[in-house]
Order: structure tokens, then sequence, then C-alpha cells
């Protein structure tokens, strides 16, 4: 009987358990989302050559992607390498390097849509 109650608390627990992980991936997909949001308007502003706003803009990326990937039960090669990309992108907009700047946000933007899709 024992053994009954114990199948029964699994089966009924199990979904509980599946609609948290779906909860946890779909914030996380909307903060990637955001992010990418953020990083296509940086790199629109890149292009037009305007470093203080694509800085803006890849900050409030960062924020999004690094918060995405606290919520990650593991690592995501992508949404890490988008990271790197995002740091680099904001260091050459910091030393008003916009061509480079925007070419980072590029592959960043790229490395996020992967995240999402793999």
């Amino acid at each position: 009987m024992k053994l009954i109650g114990l199948i029964l608390a699994m089966l009924i627990s199990a979904p509980i358990s599946a609609n948290e992980s779906v909860a946890a991936t779909g914030e996380t997909t909307a903060l990637i989302t955001e992010a990418i949001d953020h990083a296509e308007t940086a790199q629109i502003h890149g292009k037009a050559g305007h470093t203080s706003t694509l800085l803006e803009y890849a900050q409030e990326s960062l924020t999004h992607a690094q918060a995405a990937e606290k919520k990650l039960a593991n690592t995501s090669p992508h949404l890490n390498e988008s990271i790197k990309h995002l740091n680099e992108a904001i260091e050459n907009a910091k030393q008003n390097h916009p061509e480079t700047a925007t070419r980072h946000m590029e592959k960043a933007i790229e490395q996020m849509r992967l995240s999402i899709t793999n």
C-alpha cells in the first residue's frame, strides 16, 4: 500500500515539476528576446555612428543576457559566446570604435538567436 501511495505521489507531482520547468524556459526565452531587441537597437545606432547610444543599448542587452544565463540550469555555449561579444562591443564602444562594436553586436545577436533555437 505504501508503494502505491509513493507512486501516486510521484505521478501527481510530476506535472507540477514539468510546468515549473516550462515556466523557467519561457522566462529565459523572454530575457534573451529582450536582450536581442536591445542588441538590434544598438546595432542600428552603431551603423549610424552613434557610439554612445550603441553603448547604452549594448549594456542593457548584456544585463538581460546575463539574467537569462543565471536562470539556465545548464550552460548555453551560444549564450556564453553572445555575452563575450556583448562585452567586446561595450569595450569597443567605450573606445569610440563603432564599426568594431557593431560587428560584435551582429555576432552577439546571431549567438543569442542560436541559444533560443538550440
